[in-house]
């Protein structure tokens, strides 16, 4: 899927490269003819103005047929010292409110093209040069390729976008289908599992069975629970999150080893209230400090900083373990992605997709050190919508 997604984007963006390359040649060859066929105007236009200077008695109807047909390409005539004489298709409403008007006009045209010279004399010198700019035909077909670039450009990333939002659509109704499908497998032995607690708890010599077991089958109800919940839209609560928080350090730390150090800072805080939903988000405390115990190796220090600010509420879960490498920092949430020998690479994409889509928070790596540790951070709004 992935590749074929990737296979299909590179052909399209090769084909857009190809469109937009051949059109920029063929723009240029286009507008190398139009710019020829104008010099080839203006030549004939100042042909015609000479000749009208030098022979005034001779017929002009040919001469000023071809000065009066000259009515798109600006000039500007000045003198050999490029002091301006006169000027034709230029904005005369500009000329008369901006006296420096044609002065920019001639810097303009005098980089743009090579003035065309008339000599009359050469002692003492006096010469006419022509200076003249582009019609609107040619800079059009010199901006053509531009646009059209801008327009390609557009339709690609319309076009991403579209096939983005609709896979990550289809990938959202995928995790809901997946979330309520476990949850519905595990009812079924979860409700079996309960009903022989029950019986074992008739005969009292099978009570410290019956506590370990019924601690087993809870959490499978938590299990599938949260499995549930995935799959529909959470209720959010107010809930102290200092609470449970511990609760779960707790839970984890009875699962470690006597060489890892778990610290929650709490700030003076004892209660900080936020609207969350409470198994979820035990869940992605849960995924965090798993992760930051896989990452120890089975020694160092987790340490979970809460601090609650007027507008939002931070919780930093770091460790000490082996780090991130940087190329990995980006591939740390994608499902299936896992250094681990064992193990789904879901547990962090879970705990984005809970933070981020069902309590309109942020998770992300705020920072991480291959061999010193990584610290993640969750970023909680104080008012959310329940």
């Amino acid at each position: 899927m992935i590749s074929s997604l990737f296979n299909w984007r590179t052909g399209l963006a090769l084909i857009a490269i190809a469109i937009v390359i051949s059109s920029i040649f063929y723009s240029q060859y286009m507008s190398g003819k139009i710019a020829s066929e104008e010099r080839h105007k203006v030549e004939q236009w100042v042909a015609a103005s000479r000749a009208i200077l030098d022979n005034p008695s001779m017929d002009l109807t040919l001469p000023n047929m071809i000065r009066n047909e000259q009515t798109s390409i600006p000039i500007i005539e000045t003198n050999e010292h490029d002091s301006i004489v006169s000027s034709i298709n230029l904005d005369s409403a500009r000329i008369d409110a901006d006296p420096e008007y044609l002065n920019r006009k001639l810097k303009e045209y005098r980089n743009a093209n090579n003035p065309i010279l008339i000599v009359f004399s050469q002692n003492p010198y006096i010469a006419n040069k022509y200076y003249y700019g582009s019609t609107k035909l040619l800079n059009e077909v010199r901006y053509y390729p531009l646009i059209q670039l801008f327009i390609v450009a557009l339709f690609i990333i319309i076009i991403i976008i579209t096939i983005s939002t609709r896979n990550k659509s289809t990938q959202n109704q995928v995790w809901a289908g997946m979330a309520k499908e476990t949850a519905h497998q595990l009812g079924t032995p979860i409700s079996s599992l309960e009903g022989w607690v029950e019986m074992l708890k008739e005969n009292s010599a099978n009570d410290p069975i019956t506590v370990e077991l019924k601690k087993d089958v809870d959490r499978l109800k938590l299990v599938s629970d949260r499995f549930g919940k995935i799959g529909s839209t959470p209720h959010l609560e107010p809930n102290n999150i200092v609470a449970s928080i511990n609760n779960m350090v707790e839970y984890i730390r009875k699962r470690a080893t006597g060489k890892v150090l778990f610290t929650v800072n709490d700030n003076g805080q004892s209660a900080v209230m936020a609207n969350v939903s409470p198994p979820l988000f035990d869940w992605v405390i849960e995924n965090l400090l798993k992760n930051a115990l896989d990452a120890m190796e089975g020694k160092g220090s987790i340490t979970v900083d809460i601090k609650e600010n007027p507008s939002d509420i931070i919780i930093d879960v770091s460790d000490t373990g082996k780090g991130i490498a940087t190329q990995n920092l980006g591939k740390v949430f994608k499902p299936g992605f896992t250094t681990k020998k064992r193990g789904w690479g879901l547990g962090l994409s879970l705990s984005k997709r809970i933070v981020e889509q069902f309590h309109k928070g942020s998770l992300y790596v705020k920072q991480s050190e291959v061999g010193k540790g990584t610290t993640f951070r969750i970023v909680l709004k104080k008012q959310l919508n329940s």
